[in-house]
């Protein structure tokens, strides 16, 4: 299960590469907008399972992984595996930073805990 998560992981790395959603951030937000929860139920290490499996697939791929990309994969992977998840987005003003993660009910997941503190959430999707 887990070597079949990393795979998955590494594809969703890949495809936001191949679709350019990190130069379209509208096209990008369009598609995890849209990204709709499985139905099935979520087992119950299903939360620790992706984040494991992303960890994994980010030290292999080949390119650098940032927070985005890293963000939106995690939250579709969740969604798949129907867990109610959300990609935020949020910045600081000084020193200017911008930074995005993944959130399950309002809890940043696979993230510094003090996220939410630091940043100013502009946008969950």
């Amino acid at each position: 299960m887990m070597r079949f998560l990393v795979w998955k992981a590494l594809l969703g790395l890949f495809a936001f590469d191949v679709l350019g959603f990190g130069n379209n951030f509208a096209k990008m937000h369009r598609f995890v907008t849209r990204w709709r929860v499985s139905p099935r139920r979520a087992p119950g290490d299903g939360v620790g399972r992706v984040c494991e499996a992303i960890n994994y697939a980010c030290v292999w791929y080949p390119k650098r992984v940032l927070c985005l990309q890293r963000s939106l994969v995690t939250t579709c992977l969740l969604r798949h595996c129907g867990v109610p998840a959300q990609m935020a987005m949020g910045a600081r003003n000084l020193p200017f930073k911008a930074h995005a993660w993944t959130e399950v009910d309002g809890c940043a997941i696979n993230e510094r805990r003090d996220v939410q503190n630091i940043y100013e959430v502009l946008e969950l999707c």
